[in-house]
């Protein structure tokens, strides 16, 4: 028979196993966490770097218009740094492209359906205002949501129409 002094300990024992335990799985969850947090501002600095160097902009002339200094820029750039909205924003403006496309590369906003190059193109056009871009990527995005939505829901086709095809009659056809 156990002494009340025993089970007090052996129940402290078992505490401190189980805290352990979850203190383990506590460190590998932050360290996972870390890494991808990393990984979204390498992922966001070197679109900014891409950016900028298709924008033909030196690291110095977008610091200047974006309102930051040139050191934290390039520490931005090389993923050493996480901005904010409000410098993301910044910086957008300063590459003449959407914040919103800085906003999904740093993970403030999800990413949108369709292909980014095509997003990516659209938000790069300068001969379009933001207003109209805003509208081309949303109409864009709308069709790709409709063509996904139709090949997932889409019954079996009719007989005699390969499948992905179009069933409905062209105008030549009609």
């Amino acid at each position: 028979m156990q002494t009340p002094g025993e089970f007090v300990s052996g129940q402290v024992r078992s505490v401190r196993e189980k805290v352990d335990q979850l203190a383990g799985s506590v460190a590998e969850t932050v360290a996972a966490e870390a890494q991808q947090v990393s990984a979204v501002r390498s992922q966001v600095g070197e679109y900014i770097r891409e950016q900028r160097s298709a924008a033909r902009v030196s690291l110095r002339e977008l610091a200047r218009t974006a309102g930051v200094s040139n050191p934290y820029l390039s520490q931005v750039e090389r993923g050493l740094r996480k901005p904010s909205a409000e410098i993301l924003a910044a910086i957008a403006r300063g590459l003449k492209i959407s914040a919103e496309s800085l906003y999904e590369q740093a993970g403030i906003l999800d990413r949108r359906a369709g292909n980014p190059d095509t997003v990516a193109a659209i938000r790069s056009d300068d001969q379009l205002s933001e207003r109209h871009k805003a509208v081309l990527v949303e109409l864009y995005e709308t069709y790709v949501r409709e063509y996904a939505a139709t090949r997932t829901t889409a019954p079996s086709t009719a007989p005699g129409v390969p499948p992905g095809s179009d069933p409905t009659p062209s105008k030549e056809s009609a």
